[in-house]
């Protein structure tokens, strides 16, 4: 099978995840790199061994033996780097969010519609082993019928570690959009969409101050909190902060009729799983039913699989407009200070098969 030939825009810190994870699967192949900074794509493309390099995304996008483009560019150019491939007949798999506004996701999605190609979008650390074995613990009736979860992200912000910090206190960033992305895909990948959203925000402090001395001026809700019902009836409470020096809470529990599950980092592909049934007063670790040694590209390659055999992806178009959708009512709902319906919603992604080899994917 001719592997599929992508093009990655955008070579900032993410970037070097993405080439090496994408090289796991021979379906793939990265053949090419841009930056608005072309020096910065000579350095990628040197240190990774990329064989094209071009001065600018809009010349990438000329290239006819590239498939899919990966759109790594920060959230505020999302929108117009994603509708720029998609007008030059690209298949667009894009960093989180989706866009920054519901009305830019709608129009990736319209457009790709129209021109006949395909949207993907990450997360898709769901694929990995860790939530995918959380996901056949559900399905198989491990704990019964989910009634309820909890979903916390606290952290106080990447100012003290990312080189270029300022980008996450702009609209389209803050931790709902940085991190948010991770755990309500993680969470819809488990229990389906979401139905309606109760939540407040509010913006902590008015700046914040980097490793490098720099002041950032905060324009985002930096603690959000709230609860989510989603259609299949579990009730959720989530909280994402940048206000947070430490705490003791985890990352995501689902509770069951028949027991409880204790599941992984979204952020991350492996464990570990740990599940108390009701007949017990102990968690267990459950052994990985999936592969935890796949990484960032693995929805690239499940749409590349989907492009060579004719079936749909996974980390999908609508549902990443769904999570952006999510993400908004929490804004929402909190400047409303009532309950609100989620207008969206997708189908729950379909697991993968257990025992598939590293580098491969279902037909």
């Amino acid at each position: 099978m001719e592997p599929v030939k992508v093009g990655i825009i955008g070579c900032g810190n993410i970037s070097s995840a993405y080439i090496n994870g994408c090289r796991l699967f021979d379906m793939l192949e990265v053949t090419a790199v841009a930056d608005v900074l072309p020096a910065v794509a000579q350095a990628k493309a040197a240190e990774h061994n990329i064989p094209r390099v071009y001065a600018s995304p809009a010349e990438l996008l000329t290239d006819p033996e590239i498939e899919i483009v990966i759109n790594l560019t920060i959230p505020a150019a999302h929108a117009e780097v994603s509708l720029a491939a998609i007008a030059a007949g690209k298949h667009l798999h894009s960093e989180k969010p989706l866009a920054i506004t519901r009305a830019d996701g709608r129009a990736i999605l319209q457009a790709a519609q129209e021109k006949g190609v395909r949207v993907g979008c990450a997360p898709d650390t769901f694929l990995g082993g860790g939530l995918q074995t959380c996901r056949k613990l559900i399905d198989d009736g491990a704990i019964g019928e989910p009634v309820a979860a909890t979903a916390f992200m606290l952290s106080h912000g990447p100012e003290g570690w990312h080189p270029n910090p300022t980008f996450f206190y702009k609209v389209g960033a803050g931790p709902m959009f940085d991190m948010g992305p991770y755990y309500i895909t993680a969470l819809v990948h488990l229990l389906g969409p979401v139905r309606q959203v109760a939540a407040m925000a509010r913006a902590s402090f008015p700046e914040r101050v980097a490793a490098n001395g720099e002041r950032i001026s905060v324009d985002v809700p930096t603690h959000v909190a709230g609860t989510m019902q989603m259609h299949a009836g579990a009730i959720v409470t989530m909280i994402t902060s940048f206000d947070c020096w430490g705490h003791h809470l985890p990352r995501i529990e689902i509770y069951g009729s028949a027991g409880s599950l204790s599941v992984p980092d979204p952020n991350i592909f492996g464990g570990p799983v740990r599940l108390r049934r009701s007949a017990s007063n102990e968690w267990e670790e459950v052994a990985l039913t999936h592969n935890d040694e796949v990484r960032r590209g693995i929805g690239v390659a499940d749409m590349a699989y989907g492009l060579r055999y004719g079936r749909a992806h996974r980390a999908s178009g609508e549902l990443a407009y769904h999570v952006l959708d999510v993400m908004h009512t929490f804004y929402d709902s909190s400047a409303q200070e009532r309950h609100v319906t989620v207008a969206s919603s997708c189908e729950q992604p379909r697991p993968l098969p257990p025992g598939l080899l590293l580098g491969t994917l279902d037909r």
